[in-house]
């Protein structure tokens, strides 16, 4: 039975979850609308930097009331558009922002439908401002066509300002919903490169407005529009006053829109390398940022593989030969080297494996094999192989130790004690000497493994301690090499030849419970 407390428990997180996804979706929302609502409001300042200059010089006396007739139409237009360009917008938007603030995952047609986002939003655009600017053309038409180039020139280049600053707004403002359309994909999202938005960026603020001087020089040189006569300098200071004020903020989002995504990778980068290896970036654009993303999203991946692979390599032969796996390459190397080793058999597995279900058969054996792991470890020794209900332990190589011996007889002692707890019977023995420890195998399938006459010794002891009283055995050989404050801990038993030796082992066990 579920208690109630527990269910709310439960539910809490999800619901805190989707109240957090519903605020950012209204956040997005409402930022979006202001995203575009202020593109078109820029482009409105661009063609007025055309309009306003040429206007006034452009046949004064059929234009006198050119000022007082069409101030109530702009003001009409941009608000009208402003409010067109949000409704559309938002309309757009809904769609994808149903399953964003549900925190669901997209379906293919809802991803497809967030990557035309941003050409449905330069169509919203384009053809409001196309729309605004047709009504503004047929209202003046009957007043000459003088007027005509300059508003012309307005309609063209406004609606390209207008798509263009909406682009470079709303990507900010849409990366997370990007983010979420594209996980786990490849980037979809056609969007201008970093060189195409340093040219849009260079047209908006410098060839826009220098074209503009430049035309005003032209047809006032030539008397088409403005008379000779006529004096540039407040059209030229008006235009430069609107190219200072809109270059700054266009600049400042072009910027943005390339730096902030790099800025991304930088501090995931910085994550990665703090050891946090499943970071990854949003990658939604088919831009070269786009691809820097991806790259660095599959690069995480082959590292957190790597790792995984390193881990489990670990696992089989031991951390320790792994990482000397690593350093030295695949050769077939080693050393003979001083070394202590540790034998570990169990008693009656096979009554065991009789007399007991099999699960709990396995749980109690990686009891056992957990304990003598943790053991080991802790006396920085290495699990050289597991041989069925048996273990071999080695100190002093591949990791290189002061008292190997010391170590071993410490290992064997505490596992004396805790495997006291576990319904199983053992034997452990101990040695000491030289050794080869090293790969030995084929050069496509090898092992590390040591070799001597302590291996064997310890087997032999291990199988001998399974009759002793304290179950643990060791050779002289291991005594001699441990250091006083170890050997103080054991005491000399009897000599016995062991199987398969020809000369006597002199055979220690530990003085007490361990």
């Amino acid at each position: 039975m579920i208690k109630a407390g527990g269910l709310r428990a439960s539910r809490e997180p999800a619901a805190t979850a989707e109240t957090a996804h519903r605020k950012s979706a209204r956040r997005l929302s409402i930022e979006y609308s202001v995203d575009l609502a202020l593109s078109y409001l820029i482009a409105v300042i661009d063609a007025a930097a055309i309009l306003i200059p040429l206007r006034g010089h452009t046949g004064v006396t059929t234009n006198a009331d050119f000022a007082g007739k069409n101030t109530a139409i702009v003001v009409a237009l941009v608000v009208l558009g402003v409010v067109g360009v949000m409704v559309a917008g938002q309309y757009s938007l809904a769609p994808t922002l149903r399953w964003y603030a549900a925190g669901e995952e997209p379906t293919t047609e809802q991803r497809e439908a967030a990557m035309r986002l941003a050409g449905r939003q330069t169509a919203i655009l384009l053809v409001a401002w196309g729309v605004a600017g047709g009504i503004f053309l047929l209202v003046n038409l009957g007043d000459g066509a003088t007027l005509l180039l300059p508003m012309v020139l307005g309609v063209v280049l406004g609606g390209p300002a207008a798509a263009g600053t909406g682009m470079l707004l709303a990507q900010r403002t849409l990366r997370p919903i990007m983010g979420a359309a594209t996980r786990g994909l490849e980037p979809q999202l056609a969007v201008p490169g970093v060189f195409a938005r340093l040219v849009m960026l260079w047209f908006l603020v410098s060839a826009l407005p220098i074209g503009v001087v430049a035309t005003l020089v032209v047809l006032r040189s030539y008397g088409w529009l403005i008379p000779k006569s006529a004096s540039l300098d407040v059209p030229v200071l008006v235009v430069s006053l609107a190219a200072l004020l809109l270059g700054l903020p266009t600049m400042i989002l072009t910027s943005r829109s390339i730096s902030d995504p790099i800025g991304e990778v930088v501090d995931a980068m910085a994550q990665v390398e703090r050891g946090v290896i499943d970071t990854t970036v949003g990658a939604y654009e088919r831009s070269q940022i786009g691809r820097l993303q991806t790259g660095f999203n599959r690069m995480v991946a082959g590292l957190a593989e790597r790792d995984r692979l390193r881990d489990l390599f670990g696992r089989h032969v031991g951390a320790d030969v792994a990482q000397r796996a690593i350093e030295e390459g695949a050769s077939l190397s080693g050393d003979v080297v001083e070394a202590a080793v540790l034998f570990i058999d169990l008693v009656g597995s096979t009554q065991l494996a009789e007399s007991r279900p099999p699960q709990e058969v396995a749980d109690v054996l990686n009891d056992f094999f957990r304990i003598v792991v943790d053991a080991v470890d802790d006396h920085n020794g290495l699990i050289n192989k597991f041989a069925g209900d048996a273990a071999l332990a080695v100190f002093g190589a591949p990791l290189r130790t002061g008292e190997p011996a010391s170590a071993a007889l410490a290992t064997a002692r505490t596992l004396g004690i805790q495997l006291r707890r576990l319904p199983v019977d053992f034997g452990i023995g101990v040695s000491a000497g030289r050794v080869f420890a090293g790969n030995v195998g084929a050069e496509n399938r090898y092992e590390y493994t040591v070799i001597g006459d302590a291996v064997n010794e310890a087997a032999r002891l291990a199988d001998l301690a399974k009759t002793s009283e304290q179950r643990i055995l060791c050779a002289a050989a291991a005594i001699e090499r441990a250091d006083e404050a170890e050997r103080a801990h054991w005491a000399e038993c009897y000599s016995t030849v062991l199987r398969g030796r020809s000369e006597a082992t002199h055979v220690s066990a530990p003085v007490g419970p361990g």
